[in-house]
């Protein structure tokens, strides 16, 4: 039986001593939530969603500002026309070609053309509104961002209580595991001295046994939810976090709360289906006629990069588009029913969330209730587990009766703070559910 404890124990200290070896970093919740802005990769790519929305947006520019472009071209050719229209371009025409025969055979000619070009857009109504939806998916996007970004906190505030749970259950197994040993060893004097028998102490051995396998087990949580709080912070160093504050309850009033209807999540879905409106419209808008600007200004010379000729060229056009095989009308189509959609899915967005607020409501009741039953139970079995120690120090209680008052005591320690730690989250998930935008 020693054997086998001494081979159970192994890993058991193992990972203690594991633990030790590991820097441990004392830290607090709002240092936490700190870092965790600042370095979480979760948050850095919500908001590199929103810079692509803001970039996509100011792409939409371009029906108010020019199109301008430069270009440089080098020609060579003796095509009777061609080789005309070069030289009337470098204003190099003599009445000698004039000739027919010159006309109709000519020499081959160089032609090198610097051209400036610039398009102004005037009136393109279905790129006002492309502009506008732009705008309102930009603005959706930003408030997504801060919205994950509350999600993110509320999850940093869960995994520090977890860390705070993970060492209160370290502590109060640490604590049975020395009631227990203590025990073991009372045992082990009265079963030599003839009080108890051989089965008392191997019920005792087997509770000692059994804190230690939960005890490893803490441990690791401790360790889990340390790396899973680095995880969050951005950072991947092997270290033991320590919470500089103990899990305590955070009473709250639970009132009736109402759902903002200005949180960031639901404002964003409605700048996003507002969005797929102005597309609906955008999308008829196209069937109308556009209006543009345009102009060139033009160099020529049989010489690179030079330009002793010039000219140039301005005008507006109107173009309509009359059909260009139901394209456009099955484009409209689909904007209607993505802006159907995004309706749809924001009346579904906005029950789903009352529903949540309705059963976190009622859930931090019940956290409640149950924290101040819990506490009740745990003192209730604090004094029994007393009782029962006395009367088997005197030799008047059975072995086995105070191993169950040992295990129940050590079982309601951890349901309690198992409470404590629900009871916080249910406050939490509830501030969570009902935050508006700052």
């Amino acid at each position: 039986m020693k054997r086998t404890k001494t081979l159970f124990l192994f890993p058991l200290l193992f990972l203690g001593l594991l633990l030790q070896a590991q820097e441990t970093i004392s830290i607090g919740k709002e240092e936490v939530l700190e870092q965790v802005q600042k370095n979480n990769r979760q948050f850095k790519i919500s908001q590199q969603e929103f810079l692509v929305a803001r970039a996509q947006y100011r792409q939409s520019n371009a029906i108010f500002l020019p199109n301008i472009s430069v270009s440089h071209t080098g020609m060579t050719t003796n095509n009777p026309l061609m080789a005309f229209g070069f030289k009337l371009n470098q204003e190099s025409i003599t009445q000698n070609d004039f000739d027919p025969a010159r006309l109709n055979d000519p020499d081959r000619i160089d032609n090198f053309a610097t051209k400036l070009e610039v398009q102004q857009p005037l009136v393109n109504l279905d790129g006002f509104w492309e502009r506008s939806a732009a705008k309102n998916k930009m603005q959706a996007t930003e408030l997504q961002s801060s919205r994950t970004g509350d999600h993110i906190k509320l999850e940093t505030e869960k995994a520090y209580m977890q860390l705070q749970l993970a060492y209160k259950a370290v502590a109060v197994l640490e604590q049975a595991l020395e009631t227990a040993q203590a025990n073991l060893r009372l045992a082990e004097s009265n079963f030599k001295q003839g009080y108890l028998q051989r089965s008392d102490v191997l019920a005792v051995e087997v509770r000692v046994t059994e804190v230690n396998n939960q005890l490893q087990y803490a441990k690791s949580n401790v360790q889990n939810a340390s790396d899973y709080l680095m995880f969050l912070m951005g950072d991947s160093l092997n270290v033991l976090l320590l919470p500089k504050d103990s899990l305590n309850v955070e009473m709250a009033i639970v009132n009736t709360p109402v759902l903002p209807g200005d949180r960031a999540d639901i404002k964003a879905m409605e700048l996003a289906a507002k969005a797929r409106r102005k597309m609906y419209t955008a999308s008829k808008m196209s069937f109308l006629p556009r209006l543009n600007a345009f102009g060139s200004y033009e160099l020529y010379d049989d010489e690179l990069f030079q330009g002793d000729a010039n000219g140039y060229m301005a005008g507006v056009g109107l173009t309509w588009d009359l059909f260009d095989g139901s394209k456009r009308f099955g484009k409209a189509q689909q904007s209607k029913a993505e802006y159907k959609q995004a309706q749809l899915e924001l009346e579904q967005h906005v029950q789903q969330s009352q529903l949540e607020l309705n059963r976190a409501t009622r859930a931090l009741r019940d956290a409640e209730n149950k924290l101040q039953l819990t506490q009740l139970a745990l003192e209730q079995s604090k004094e029994a587990l007393r009782i029962r120690n006395n009367r088997y120090e005197q030799g008047l209680e059975k072995t086995t009766d105070l191993l169950g008052a040992e295990t129940q005591f050590s079982e309601k320690q951890l349901e309690y703070f198992q409470t404590v730690y629900e009871y916080n989250y249910a406050v939490a998930y509830l501030e969570f559910l009902t935050e508006s935008i700052e």
